[in-house]
């Protein structure tokens, strides 16, 4: 049974704020500077910043608040239920001998804020578990329609789910709406498998269910999406090979970018290369 809906975020957004740093030393206690403005949850936000202080009591000090932008008043839940203003802040956040010492760089510190809206007044909605459901379908294999020969492995699944998910499929390997079993030549039956259930799911099995977690299976995973068309496995394949790069690797995945037409992943190779 759920639980009571608690702490439910309803927006969210993260925007840093860079502050010249010896400008901000030369302008009076009291005085702020402001950030652009943003928006989360519905609403407009901006930090304010007072680099000596807001009062003589906290000129050593630098102090930004959040400041909620709106055009009429209205009763806002926010921090805590303090409704009655519309800014929040830290009376004395950090010193500025800290400050100049562990975080300028080229005479600019750069602050980054996170604001998240939560709303505690709604019904919890679980989750989609359509995944959950369909992969059932393909374990059990009730109702397919269609098998795939992968060497010499045998593969049952629903002509459906594959043409809904892979305009590839739909237009090739399935055209024949007669024939009943099709042979692959162009995949390993390890990767077919594990492409098989991200069509399914939309998921990828966990790193400990995987037969092979190694940067060759997610290559061999990405050449598979590229070919069958299949835009988010292609991206999730990205990212776990992006997280197994590294000096001696990035050449090979940069050229793996290439061949199958991963901008994602080639534009992060390439910003590697830049910094190191």
């Amino acid at each position: 049974m759920n639980r009571p809906a608690e702490n439910i975020s309803v927006g969210s957004c993260v925007f840093q704020f860079k502050v010249d740093y010896e400008r901000s030393k030369q302008i009076p206690v009291g005085m702020a500077f402001y950030s652009d403005i943003v928006s989360a949850g519905g609403h407009l936000w901006r930090v304010k910043f007072f680099p000596r202080g807001e009062l003589e009591a906290d000129q050593e000090d630098s102090k930004p608040c959040m400041a909620h932008r709106r055009r009429f008043v209205q009763t806002l839940e926010i921090m805590e239920d303090k409704d009655s203003s519309d800014c929040w802040g830290w009376g004395q956040f950090i010193q500025g001998t800290i400050l100049e010492k562990g975080y300028l760089t080229e005479g600019h510190v750069t602050f980054v804020f996170s604001i998240m809206i939560i709303d505690d007044n709604c019904v919890l909605v679980p989750p989609s578990d359509i995944g959950t459901h369909l992969g059932r379908l393909l374990d059990h294999a009730d109702g397919t329609d269609v098998s795939f020969i992968v060497d010499h492995e045998t593969f049952h699944a629903h002509r459906a789910v594959l043409a809904a998910r892979s305009p590839v499929f739909r237009a090739e390997p399935m055209s024949e709406a007669t024939m009943p079993s099709i042979t692959l030549h162009d995949i390993t039956p390890a990767t077919f498998k594990v492409m098989l259930r991200f069509i399914y799911t939309d998921e990828l099995p966990l790193e400990d269910e995987l037969e092979d977690s190694s940067t060759e299976m997610f290559q061999n995973l990405l050449a598979a999406a590229d070919r069958y068309s299949l835009d988010r496995l292609k991206i999730v394949c990205a990212q776990k090979l992006w997280d197994k790069v590294s000096v001696d690797t990035v050449a090979t995945i940069l050229a793996w970018a290439e061949i199958y037409n991963c901008q994602e992943l080639k534009n992060r190779c390439i910003d590697f290369f830049v910094v190191e």
